[in-house]
């Protein structure tokens, strides 16, 4: 277990270890398709990570979070989508997603986004307000699975929404 560790923003010189953190921390991930630091890698080259935290300790990065511009059909623009966020399986169970999270979420805020959209367990998202709602979808993701939650207090949109193009080249 980790017992000091630091957040910060991501610096260039940080991506190839983030790519190498990310790709290992979903690699026995049942629901994933082992491409998530390929989305980072993209998304980082097209210029749309909005907010990239990393973990570290000892001068090693042992978290990382991504959020990115998210489009919401007939909706105001500033959403954002969570993800990927990975915790190396060495320091996992010591608070550093939830940290990730919280601080990411924290930071949109303070950068006056609208809300804040992922998809993952409801159990552990709903720890942080997001929550579903059934007018707010995405293709291709359980709809039990993707929820929603407004940074001003305002209620969730209705809506689709289409993640940027990184994800699903």
């Amino acid at each position: 277990m980790t017992a000091h560790f630091l957040i910060r923003e991501a610096q260039a010189s940080d991506y190839p270890s983030v790519y190498q953190l990310v790709q290992e921390a979903f690699v026995n991930h049942p629901h994933s398709d082992h491409t998530e630091h390929r989305i980072v890698q993209r998304l980082k080259q097209t210029g749309q990570l909005t907010l990239s935290l990393v973990a570290v300790s000892q001068a090693a990065i042992i978290g990382y979070i991504a959020f990115s511009p998210v489009m919401i059909s007939n909706h105001d623009k500033h959403w954002y989508g969570l993800g990927p966020v990975a915790v190396a399986a060495a320091h996992q169970r010591a608070g550093i997603g939830r940290t990730l999270i919280s601080q990411g979420l924290a930071q949109l805020r303070l950068d006056q986004a609208a809300g804040c959209v992922v998809a993952g367990d409801p159990a552990y998202y709903g720890q942080f307000g997001f929550r579903h709602q059934p007018t707010l979808v995405v293709e291709g993701i359980p709809p039990a699975y993707f929820m929603g939650l407004s940074l001003v207090g305002a209620e969730l949109p209705s809506g689709k929404v289409q993640y940027s193009p990184a994800f699903f080249s």
